[in-house]
């Protein structure tokens, strides 16, 4: 009979398991919210002093994600702690986890990520541009080569300042704003350098030549779209965010904007994308047109503002791990409401 107790408890929790936790204490603590006691926070990372860490119910040291061993630690993890739903924060351990989505689901663990062509239409930047193109939306100017970039700067087809980035970035890893062609020969150079060093050289050694972007810097307002989409890539709704200041390549204070095109223009991108979960967009105005920068298919840096403003996705989540239905009504859009993040300090286990 104790057993038979322990399976049936078993089978209402919903244990989640994030990877690559990072610095994401506040998202987990969402999450933890929405469970309200039926399940478990598990949080893994390479590094045992990285703070999520310390606020989950468990934590696992974990190999770099490019290790052979990686995915079967994962599993590991997912069987002792049973563990329903596994949510990854990095942009470099999507496409390693969407490959292995076949042994996760033998293993009863629901990965909540995109399929593996939609990682690579917002991994690869310059693909982002050719769905954005066909999307019909305003992008900026770009080249893959320096050469090109250079000839076009010359003709009056690109202006400087520029971007340079890299094709296959995350975190704002790298980014150069060079302001003349003699800069913008060094940025370019110190990139290619650059990426022997980080943790995109993996990601880019295919194809080092065309590894670097090279785009027309937008001058204007820049916001970030939260897109959430079900399970099974339907949108639901748009937080649209003005950016007020960013650190470290993330939101650090942000605004909700009642702006009914950038909610439209959400919607269409979550339509013809069809990810799977949240996708954090970056978009620019300028001159009363908007802009495609970036999509990251996952939790952003800019959530949490969101989440401030009245979303609760971490509760439609825990709803669908569940088996549940979701009223999405329940959300709320308090806007003009200025939200800011700060620091804070926990103690490492």
């Amino acid at each position: 009979m104790l057993i038979i107790e322990k399976t049936n408890l078993f089978k209402i929790m919903s244990n989640i398991l994030f990877t690559c936790a990072g610095r994401r204490n506040y998202l987990l603590q969402y999450f933890r919210e929405a469970l309200n006691g039926t399940g478990k926070i598990i949080a893994a990372d390479m590094q045992l002093t990285a703070p999520a860490m310390a606020v989950a119910d468990s934590s696992y040291v974990v190999p770099g994600v490019y290790d052979q061993n990686y995915i079967w630690n994962l599993l590991d993890i997912c069987e002792k702690e049973t563990v329903k739903g596994l949510i990854s924060l990095n942009d470099l351990e999507l496409p390693i986890l969407a490959a292995k989505r076949k042994a996760f689901k033998l293993a009863g663990v629901k990965l909540i990520l995109s399929n593996p062509e939609v990682i690579d239409i917002c991994f690869d930047k310059n693909k982002t541009l050719l769905f954005g193109k066909k999307l019909g939306v305003k992008l900026p100017k770009t080249a893959l080569r320096l050469k090109d970039a250079q000839i076009a700067i010359d003709t009056g087809q690109m202006k400087l300042p520029v971007v340079v980035k890299p094709r296959w970035g995350s975190a704002s890893i790298g980014i150069e704003f060079p302001e003349t062609k003699a800069e913008l020969e060094l940025s370019y150079q110190l990139q290619l350098k650059k990426l022997d060093h980080t943790s995109l050289f993996e990601a880019s050694k295919n194809d080092l030549e065309k590894s670097i972007l090279i785009q027309e810097k937008i001058n204007g307002i820049e916001y970030g779209l939260d897109i959430l989409n079900d399970f099974n890539g339907k949108p639901l709704q748009v937080y649209v965010k003005e950016k007020l200041a960013m650190r470290a390549g993330e939101t650090d204070k942000a605004v909700l904007r009642n702006i009914p095109d950038l909610e439209e223009l959400g919607f269409r991108i979550g339509k013809a994308l069809g990810h799977i979960g949240n996708l954090d967009v970056d978009v620019f105005e300028s001159g009363g047109d908007y802009y495609l920068l970036e999509m990251n298919p996952r939790f952003g840096g800019g959530y949490p503002f969101s989440q401030m403003a009245g979303a609760n996705y971490p509760a439609a989540i825990v709803a669908w791990l569940e088996g549940k239905e979701y009223d999405f009504s329940e959300f709320k859009k308090n806007y003009d409401q200025v939200f800011a993040k700060c620091d804070t300090v926990v103690r490492v286990k």
